[in-house]
């Protein structure tokens, strides 16, 4: 069992920068992604990145503006340029299974969940 404990949300104008972190502790984890969901949306996938660090994944709409890296336990997602739409409850994700490649976009790929972090994004 992977215990993931998230830290940075909070609320940002348009246009300005967060960074979210995920401590993980326990077994070992094959990957990590982040997923966020706005109210009345399901929840969606945003980046992963492998626990040796050297592949990551991100889904089409926040690429160029979300960057997601990994120092030894701790796995970081950059947003910068934010807009509005990004506004949703974050929450870090591990898989510990083994897997192959990193096309892992689906909650049921993933083994463990954070508790979520808020991110508000004012126009």
């Amino acid at each position: 069992q992977v215990l993931l404990t998230e830290s940075g949300g909070g609320l940002v104008q348009a246009g300005g920068s967060l960074r979210l972190s995920c401590a993980a502790s326990g077994a070992f984890s094959y990957a990590i992604g982040w997923f966020r969901q706005a109210p009345g949306n399901d929840r969606e996938f945003i980046a992963a990145i492998k626990w040796s660090g050297d592949t990551t994944n991100y889904a089409d709409s926040v690429k160029g503006r979300f960057t997601i890296s990994k120092n030894k336990n701790a796995v970081y997602l950059q947003m910068d340029n934010l807009k509005p739409d990004d506004t949703a409850l974050y929450y870090c994700a591990v898989r510990t299974r083994p897997g192959y490649g990193l096309d892992y976009v689906k909650e049921y790929e993933y083994d463990s969940w954070g508790q979520g972090s808020q991110v508000t994004v004012s126009s």
